[in-house]
């Protein structure tokens, strides 16, 4: 079995999360940031992850997956800033597993990451108060995703790789 790990990670958040997955598995295995990956055709699992933007995948990645993924077995993970408990969370992760609608998606893992200064600032001088209110909660993001949450990622992808071989 061959299995790639990729990502693209504007602020580092991802980037840790994809170096968690990476250090679990045992096979044949390469970890690349999305921009150079060209295809997923020698891989029998991709591992693809990326932060949501405007309330769903970032739009290179969402452009990776439609151009590579389809049919391929990929495993989704995704960062953000929200709590992972959050009520508006679900209907971005479903437009994250809308853009893999052509890939055999195998599974999905994601957890809060840092927002970064530069994205709070932006949200605050928008119209939006939904986005005024999150880039005000960015102190609670600071130190994300944390030893938990990249060991959470660590269990989920042993998981995974236990399924698929």
């Amino acid at each position: 079995m061959k299995v790639l790990v990729t990502y693209l990670s504007r602020t580092g958040n991802t980037k840790k999360v994809a170096q968690a997955i990476f250090e679990q598995i045992k096979v044949s295995k390469e970890i690349n940031e999305l921009e150079k990956v060209d295809s997923l055709e020698s891989y029998d699992l991709a591992f693809v992850g990326f932060p949501i933007e405007g309330y769903g995948p970032a739009k290179p990645a969402a452009e990776f997956i439609r151009q590579h993924a389809a049919g391929r077995r990929i495993a989704l993970f995704i960062t953000h800033a929200s709590p992972e408990d959050s009520p508006d969370l679900q209907g971005w992760l479903d437009n994250c597993k809308a853009a893999a609608a052509e890939a055999k998606l195998v599974s999905v893992f994601d957890c809060q990451g840092e927002l970064s200064e530069q994205m709070a600032d932006f949200m605050t001088k928008s119209n939006d108060e939904k986005l005024i209110a999150w880039a005000n909660d960015r102190p609670t993001t600071i130190g994300q995703p944390d030893a938990t949450r990249l060991e959470r990622a660590r269990r989920w992808a042993k998981e995974v790789l236990a399924k698929s071989i």
